[in-house]
């Protein structure tokens, strides 16, 4: 049995999402943890392109690499196996401080507002985190908080209809805390323990718009002062380091309490995961990446392992 076969099918699905990224890294060392070159400053150059050319970020990208260069200088990385494991435990230790798992709380319901920009996957998410919810036993209700996209609340009702979850709706151009404070007073009612909702595509800069997930949280606290429990930024891999101030403005604004990052499967730019966490490590404020979405498909929404993630993204084809 191979190393792939025993790691088992979802591992072999996170290294198949990682591909483009993985290659694109592979592309930057070239030979390097093939052992079919010397490990001396030259090598540790083009280690740093590959990790910059994956988005890793400059801060990370230095960080990782001094310490490496150190190692060198120590004569502890003598061949290339030695640096791969290098290379990983750094990456590891990096991406720890962002793993936990997503539990819901106490809280009946539970509130979970998902923000980020248009296109990140906000709906979609939604739909897979009601199903995985719904999954352990849990009584879902989705809250079609998006009502500027046209199509957002149809998006929403179909994965509804699909996974036999409620959804609270208004038409098109309602206001998106009255949804919001309608699902939760209906969540409430009839006994559910979740409420996953929608909000509009968000473009940070926009204080405008930032101001109204300030007002769906507070007039969600008419209900529940402790509401919502979780605020999770979705964000789409694909765009790299604008990741950066999306996760700085939304964080200012409504107080993030965790990550969602979509779209692995379709970018190069993965490594932008140990960029967003040396920027949370840095500003003292570690938040978990509950998931991160490989496919397209309903059950393509996995919880975040930083050992999993790292061993497939160094993992040969």
């Amino acid at each position: 049995m191979s190393e792939v076969e025993a790691k088992g099918p979802v591992w072999r699905r996170l290294k198949a999402g990682l591909g483009k990224t993985r290659r694109r890294f592979a592309e930057g060392v070239g030979n390097l943890l093939l052992g079919q070159r010397e490990i001396d400053e030259s090598a540790l150059q083009d280690l740093e392109t590959a990790l910059l050319m994956t988005d890793v970020g400059m801060a990370a990208t230095e960080r990782i690499t001094q310490a490496l260069a150190a190692q060198v200088q120590r004569r502890e990385l003598g061949d290339a196996q030695a640096l791969r494991q290098a290379l990983a435990d750094l990456l590891k230790k990096q991406l720890k401080p962002l793993q936990a798992p997503f539990r819901v709380g106490e809280a009946h319901p539970c509130v979970v507002l998902m923000v980020g920009v248009n296109g990140a996957g906000k709906t979609t998410t939604m739909g897979k985190l009601a199903k995985r919810l719904q999954d352990q036993g849990l009584r879902v209700l989705l809250a079609a908080g998006d009502t500027f996209r046209a199509a957002a609340v149809e998006q929403l009702q179909h994965w509804g209809a699909r996974n036999g979850v409620p959804v609270i709706a208004q038409r098109q151009g309602s206001d998106s805390a009255s949804v919001v404070y309608d699902a939760v007073a209906a969540a409430k009612a009839r006994g559910h323990d979740v409420v996953l909702a929608d909000t509009a595509g968000r473009l940070q800069a926009k204080v405008n718009l930032m101001q109204e997930l300030k007002k769906i949280r507070r007039v969600v606290q008419r209900l529940d002062e402790a509401a919502p429990q979780e605020v999770l930024l979705v964000l789409d891999a694909g765009i790299g380091q604008n990741a950066l101030s999306q996760v700085a403005e939304f964080d200012a604004a409504v107080g993030l309490t965790g990550f969602v990052i979509t779209k692995l499967d379709g970018s190069a730019r993965a490594g932008v995961i140990f960029a967003i966490a040396q920027q949370l490590q840095q500003a003292g404020t570690p938040k978990p990446i509950y998931f991160i979405g490989v496919g397209e498909g309903q059950d393509d929404l996995k919880p975040f392992d930083a050992n999993a993630f790292v061993d497939a993204l160094l993992a040969p084809e």
